[in-house]
């Protein structure tokens, strides 16, 4: 006699494979969102701290290009497109920068919401740091 179908023991053996490969999968997709926050909030704390340096050298003066800025963050030109707000994409979040004589806000957006982050990230004059979920 020929059966149709799986039997109980085969269904239970597939939902065994699919919860190990789970448990597997989820821990590594985690870490990877969590490390690609922990970088945008690292370049927005250096892109801040460079911004404060140039006005404590400047009598208090912030940097009004991102040619000035980077005086103190060579790196600066890799996350700021322009001072006037655009987009620069760089791993997992999108920067954007505005600058001017009288102060900054620098932003971390993610790319793709969910998987290469969940928050959006803010600094302003003074190193005020802002996150807030998307």
């Amino acid at each position: 006699m020929k059966k149709n179908g799986f039997s109980l023991v085969e269904v239970m053996i597939i939902l065994v494979v699919v919860i190990l490969l789970a448990v597997i999968a989820i821990p590594y997709l985690t870490a990877s969102r969590k490390s690609s926050e922990i970088t945008a909030k690292e370049v927005l704390r250096k892109l801040s701290i460079a911004a404060e340096n140039y006005a404590a050298s400047h009598s208090g003066v912030y940097p009004a290009s991102v040619v000035e800025l980077t005086e103190f963050i060579a790196s600066a030109g890799s996350y700021c497109a322009n001072s006037n707000g655009a987009a620069t994409v760089s791993g997992e979040y999108s920067y954007a920068c505005t600058l001017g004589l009288g102060g900054y806000t620098f932003s971390a957006s993610p790319v793709t919401a969910g998987s290469g982050g969940s928050i959006t990230y803010t600094v302003t004059t003074g190193g005020v740091f802002n996150p807030s979920l998307q």
